[in-house]
């Protein structure tokens, strides 16, 4: 019984990684996509820098499965504070429920660049 508790745990990691990998595939070949489209709209939209909007357009297709097949997510969700679910739960009209989290997007765009301008300086976050 302890055996078939084992396996069913070891199948479902099995399925599980094959599934993120499928995710990391599809985020990879979108995240391309939109970079050789609009390199800006791209940055702002996946939330990287120049420099990883660069390697990702020049990624081949090889390099791209081969990272992919990793078992950890690639993308991860910008909605991990309060302000990012209160706007979802407003129950706003869409265009502008959208307009708002483009807003607070941008925000934190803007304070993690400047946050990193600070460390490139050398000055220590308070």
């Amino acid at each position: 019984m302890e055996k078939d508790v084992e396996n069913s745990n070891f199948n479902a990691g099995g399925v599980i990684s094959k599934e993120i990998g499928e995710i990391n595939l599809a985020y990879m070949l979108l995240a391309q996509k939109l970079v050789k489209q609009d390199r800006a709209e791209a940055m702002f939209r996946l939330g990287v820098g120049r420099e990883l909007a660069d390697l990702l357009a020049n990624m081949s297709l090889s390099q791209i499965v081969k990272l992919a097949a990793s078992n950890f997510l690639l993308c991860s969700f910008r909605l991990d504070d309060r302000p990012m679910f209160a706007v979802v739960g407003e129950g706003k009209e869409p265009a502008l429920q959208q307009a708002h989290m483009s807003i607070l997007m941008a925000a934190r765009q803007i304070q993690a660049q400047g946050q990193g301008q600070m460390r490139d300086l050398g000055v220590a976050a308070a």
